[in-house]
């Protein structure tokens, strides 16, 4: 089938599947899509379901200003031919939590270049390059939690940074990331303790915060 035979195959089993209250209740809270069918996740991943892994078709949805086409880029997209330029590029490309959830829990916590490029999306000052970075080193380490010192060092830096100057989604993703380090190793777990000690009778909010949340963890 053609490339553009399957977009539009893909559209129409989209609209078929259109949801407006469910549209509707992602506007109410925040999602904001140029256009959004409102299909539910579960179709979504069986409409990918009927289709290979395919570069040209991943990269063809993602242009896409449909909020359906870009989570099936996601799932349709192969890790091999994911270059590190592109993902960036998909990267600066998101603008909301939802997909920023579901790219890196589809696509990016697969590729083989990972842990490196997700180090440098924490140190992006953009808000969702940072999200991504984080919410995929939370998925790395569910799956393999070993850094060395140095590295865990510039983790810990970067993601208490995040949290105590972040936006509200930058926070959620840093402090993600941060419970999966705690959860893989108790001497992790330690480690932010640490850092965290002197914060509990801190004068800034987000500091107490981050101590109440990493005392709340190991509770």
């Amino acid at each position: 089938m053609e490339l553009q035979e399957q977009l539009k195959e893909i559209k129409t089993q989209l609209r078929l599947s259109m949801n407006g209250a469910v549209s509707q209740s992602m506007r109410e809270k925040g999602l904001a899509y140029k256009l959004n069918f409102g299909v539910e996740l579960p179709r979504i991943k069986s409409i990918a379901d009927g289709y290979p892994k395919d570069h040209a078709l991943a990269q063809a949805l993602w242009k896409e200003e449909i909020r359906e086409c870009k989570i099936l880029a996601g799932l349709l997209q192969p890790a091999d031919s994911f270059l590190p330029e592109i993902a960036d590029i998909w990267v600066e490309d998101i603008r909301n939590i939802e997909i920023a959830e579901l790219t890196c829990m589809n696509l990016f916590q697969y590729l083989p270049y990972a842990p490196a490029k997700s180090f440098h999306w924490i140190a992006d000052e953009r808000e969702y390059v940072q999200v991504c970075g984080f919410l995929t080193i939370a998925r790395l380490l569910m799956k393999k939690g070993d850094m060395n010192e140095r590295v865990e060092n510039e983790f810990l830096d970067q993601a208490v940074c995040a949290f105590l100057s972040g936006t509200y989604h930058v926070r959620n993703a840093a402090m993600t990331a941060i419970r999966r380090f705690m959860q893989h190793k108790e001497e992790n777990a330690f480690q932010v303790c640490r850092r965290v000690e002197g914060m509990k009778d801190s004068v800034s909010e987000a500091e107490q915060l981050l101590y109440n949340l990493v005392r709340e963890e190991i509770a």
